[in-house]
């Protein structure tokens, strides 16, 4: 029998990406919060109490890593993009445009130069870490540094950027020098774990596959460049931090009530974020025929970890469990078993709005997780 690696730190060989779907008693709470019918404290009350009863509920469901389940967030990143010093709150035109559906309208625009210091995640996490059993880690998510980037490049958000930046490169510098301060406060806080969500990979391959349809022949060299820029602020962001912090990443192509934004294998994307990108582990969407094979997998390097998104959250279905088995196995074509770990594809809720399941098909699917895990690692 194949004895495995036993997995102490972020990722585990059974994990989640995050986000969990919200209690509507907390969506009612923020709806009332929004009209001015309750206050910031009574809102905080609703918050404080059901995080509690979902660390809970992680805690009982074998997670060896929690998550706020990102209940004081409306979004998965402009939040955090919001609690930067010289970021505001916008409301434009249109949304993020999905599959099947428009999100809603909200952005970020630039007041000032960004910094990181006095960020409101810090207090979010602390609050986790002092409800959390002994034994139980934390897990904090934040949106990547590249989607930052990647929400000025948004027609509507250009002018706004050359205003306060003229030269990008200053933009650049200062957006790793703000998630570097961030990421420190975290630590000083005790966080260990830390995920980057980040999308715009997603994004990169979709834009490739486009490119590519329209024409075999068509210059990619735009999209590489663009792809070298996220990588250097990324693994700016996360240069010269303490080696006990153990940072992860998560790619995805979308996830907005079920919805999806971005089609394409990972094989445009491999050599700059497999190869190149300074995380211990990657978790990846790999739950639909959107995601590609697994074959840009053999450009992870070996010491790294993957954490297959074999189980999707986009709804309740439950998979057949010797499918997703049959799966693992054959990604172990193109990297070590003994470095995969299992999770769902995404978060249950990037937005508040959450995606169409129920919650007890939510933790069916986080059951299902250990379940196969359990089988394939002992």
């Amino acid at each position: 029998m194949t004895e495995f690696t036993p997995r102490t730190v972020s990722p585990f060989r059974y994990d989640v990406v995050g986000s969990f779907l919200r209690p509507q008693e907390l969506k009612d709470a923020r709806q009332k919060f929004a009209a001015d019918q309750i206050s910031r404290a009574e809102l905080t009350a609703v918050e404080d109490r059901l995080i509690i009863d979902l660390i809970h509920k992680e805690e009982a469901a074998g997670l060896k890593a929690v998550t706020d389940g990102e209940f004081r967030r409306s979004y998965w990143h402009l939040d955090f993009f919001w609690g930067l010093q010289g970021v505001k709150h916008v409301t434009l035109k249109h949304g993020y445009f999905f599959h099947d559906e428009e999100t809603r309208k909200d952005s970020a625009q630039l007041t000032g130069k960004i910094s990181g210091e006095n960020h409101p995640f810090v207090k979010a996490f602390e609050f986790v870490r002092d409800h959390v059993s002994d034994g139980t880690q934390v897990k904090q998510t934040i949106p990547a540094p590249a989607q930052f980037l990647e929400e000025f490049l948004r027609p509507e958000n250009q002018d706004n950027l050359k205003e306060i930046y003229p030269n990008v490169a200053d933009f650049d510098h200062d957006v790793a020098v703000a998630y570097h301060q961030v990421i420190l406060d975290l630590y000083a806080a005790g966080c260990r774990t830390l995920q980057l969500d980040d999308c715009t990979w997603g994004i990169s391959v979709n834009n490739f596959a486009n490119l590519k349809k329209k024409d075999p022949n068509a210059d990619t060299s735009q999209l590489v460049a663009l792809q070298e820029r996220f990588l250097k602020v990324n693994n700016a962001a996360i240069a010269d931090l303490p080696d006990d912090l153990t940072i992860n990443t998560h790619v995805c192509r979308g996830n907005y009530h079920s919805t999806w934004a971005a089609a394409g294998g990972y094989g445009p994307v491999a050599d700059t974020l497999f190869a190149q990108e300074n995380v211990k582990a990657f978790y990846l969407e790999y739950d639909s025929d959107r995601a590609g094979g697994f074959e840009p997998l053999a450009k992870v390097p070996d010491e790294k970890y993957v954490v297959l998104g074999l189980v999707t959250s986009k709804n309740g279905d439950l998979e057949d469990k010797q499918t997703i088995i049959n799966r693992i196995h054959e990604a172990a074509k193109f990297h070590p078993i003994d470095h995969f770990c299992l999770s769902p594809q995404c978060g249950f809720a990037s937005t508040e709005e959450g995606n169409i399941l129920t919650e007890d098909q939510q933790w069916a699917k986080v059951a299902l997780v250990k379940e196969v895990a359990q089988e394939v690692w002992g």
